[in-house]
Order: C-alpha cells, then structure tokens, then sequence
C-alpha cells in the first residue's frame, strides 16, 4: 500500500526470534539457523508507515493523502478492541477458535511447562498469555449444518435453554485444552449418549457443545493463573459465540466469574479502526481509544450453584479425554487436529 515493509511487536512476536522485553529481534536465534538477512524495522501498532502510492492509488482508488497505518495482530488488536488494556485484564475471543487471553507484565519469563503461548500485546509493557480451545465456532457450524434441521445458532440455543446443567451427561470429544509441547486432539466423538429421546437428542447435545467450549477455555484460563499468578476478576467475552444469550451465562457458571459482552462484538475490526484513529490523531493511545468507543451491552453473572456442578463435570471430562488420547496415541483413532512433526 504505501512501499514500506514493516511489522510490528504482536506479529513478529509469534516469530520465535523475538524478545518479549526489547519488542524487537532476537537475531541470535536466526544466526543459528543461517538466517541472518531477514529482519524488517519494528513500529508499534497505531504508527504510519507512511501514504498509499501512487501505484496504489491507480490500483484502488484510494487517495495518495490517506494515510497507511501499522495494525497488529488479530488477537492482541481485538483485546484493545474490547478496551482491555490493563495487566489482569481478561478476555474471551469466541469465534471460529476460541482464546483466551490474560494481560500479564511484558517482563514475564515464558511458560517453562509449554502449556500456552506468550506473546506481546499491541500495548507497549504488556504480554499476553494465551489458550487456545480448538474448532469451537466451527464444530458448532458443523452441528447447526450437519444435525441442526434447518434451525437457526438463535432457535437451537432457545431449544438448549430447557436442558438441565450438565446436559444428561453427554461428554463432548473435540478441543483438548492447550498443550503446546504435545499439541494435538482425540478423535472427534459424543461420549455418554443415550437412548431415550427426551434426554439424548439435538437440543442437549447443542447445550453440551456450549457447555464444553466454556469448560475447555475455564480449563486454559487456570494454566495461565498457574503460569502468571494473575487472577482475573471478570471475562469480556466477544465475537460471534457472544451474540447468543445462553453461551455467556455458561460460561459465566464455568467460570464462576462476571462475563461483559461488548456493543460492539467484533473487537478485532474495532481494534483495527483504533489503530487507525491513533495513527491519524484522532486519539493518542488506545486507552484513550478504548474509553472513548467500548461500551458493555450486558453483564452475566455466575449461579455459584452451577458452578459446583460444572466443576465436577470438568473434573470427569478431563479424565474421559485423557482415554480419548491414548486411542490416538495407540492408532485406533485419528486426531481431529496434529500440529506439525507430532
């Protein structure tokens, strides 16, 4: 857009060659693998690179006297996007994946255990560390296009709100929490179904997907209270799984913590206009941008009851999936999901 190649801390960051401290290159890492040429200037998010050229211009249409601004990456522009942008801030980002994200001092050291990723905010200071649950938004599609008749996420959700906690005991088998040393997934599967079909049918196996989702993003959420010693105090939880109104309360219950869903639901494209907005003078940071422009639609609060019960689910759940991965590990079955070499 404007010549410039650039990148920035939140981007970079996932690299492997990058300091977390500095916001810039580790280059000795990429000097041990012959790699010594490959280093573009590092800006924060929210500066100019400069203007759309001229060819670019002719290309798009766009004037040469708009600026091109530096973004950053989706999930660290989306936490700005949701305005969270202290250390101990906390946010759920429930769209195709699910991500969980804690602000933690940027001085942190990384996670020894290879539980969860850590990498740098678009907010000078900070770092974040981050869970990942898999095909969450996805396998939900699935399900609505697959099992769901016809139904809408609004009509399947109204027909869930019936269903007891804990869903008859149905034991979703999709997303492991994140392991990133070991990072692969059981086979997908529905455990605990029954026969009777007042109970095992498509509104409890839905409600039993919601409920998994939230238990596996609660599961990744104490391995970064673990690693970082931060203890949130509430959820701002958004993107699409935001926009039904019994996911949140679950994962409220889950949690045990007040969930905020945001106005504006997705915070990444929002994040991007800060970016923009800070880099055209409009604001001068993205605290200033985040007080101006996020606003809190509803906040859920916990049934502490539920949350007792979803904790002894969770509890089971994790020993089910543990059995669930020793069929992957003897070749019986095969992972929904392998990272690379594993």
């Amino acid at each position: 857009m404007c010549g410039v190649l650039a990148s920035e801390p939140s981007n970079a960051g996932t690299a492997g060659a990058f300091s977390l401290q500095s916001r810039d290159w580790d280059k000795r890492q990429f000097a041990q693998c012959g790699l010594k040429e490959m280093f573009v200037p590092i800006l924060e998010s929210g500066e100019v690179l400069g203007n759309v050229s001229q060819k670019a211009s002719h290309e798009t249409g766009l004037s040469t006297q708009t600026l091109v601004v530096m973004g950053g990456g989706d999930v660290q522009i989306g936490t700005a996007g949701l305005g969270a942008n202290c250390i101990g801030d906390a946010v759920v980002l429930g769209g195709s994946f699910w991500q969980q994200e804690i602000n933690i001092d940027a001085q942190a050291t990384l996670s020894k255990e290879m539980r969860l990723r850590v990498n740098p905010h678009v907010l000078r200071g900070i770092s974040q560390a981050e869970g990942i649950t898999f095909f969450s938004g996805l396998v939900m599609r699935w399900f609505r296009d697959t099992l769901g008749g016809g139904r809408s996420y609004a009509e399947l959700e109204a027909m869930a709100e019936l269903v007891p906690v804990g869903s008859y005991g149905i034991m979703p088998i999709f997303s492991d929490a994140m392991n990133y040393g070991a990072w692969y997934h059981a086979s997908p599967s529905f455990i605990g179904l029954g026969l009777d079909p007042q109970k095992y049918n498509i509104a409890s196996m839905f409600r039993a997907l919601q409920e998994n989702a939230c238990i596996v993003s609660a599961i990744n959420l104490e391995h970064i209270k673990a690693f970082s010693g931060v203890t949130p105090k509430s959820l701002i939880f958004a993107s699409g799984a935001s926009q039904g109104k019994l996911w949140p309360q679950i994962l409220s219950d889950v949690t045990g913590l007040h969930v905020k869903v945001p106005c504006v639901k997705e915070a990444t494209a929002l994040g991007v206009a800060m970016a923009a907005g800070i880099g055209a003078g409009i604001y001068q940071s993205y605290e200033e941008a985040g007080f101006n422009l996020v606003k809190i639609e509803k906040i859920y609060e916990p049934n502490l009851q539920n949350t007792q019960i979803y904790k002894q689910i969770k509890e089971k759940w994790v020993k089910i999936y543990a059995k669930q991965l020793e069929l992957v590990k003897s070749g019986l079955t095969t992972p929904m999901w392998s990272a690379p070499g594993i």
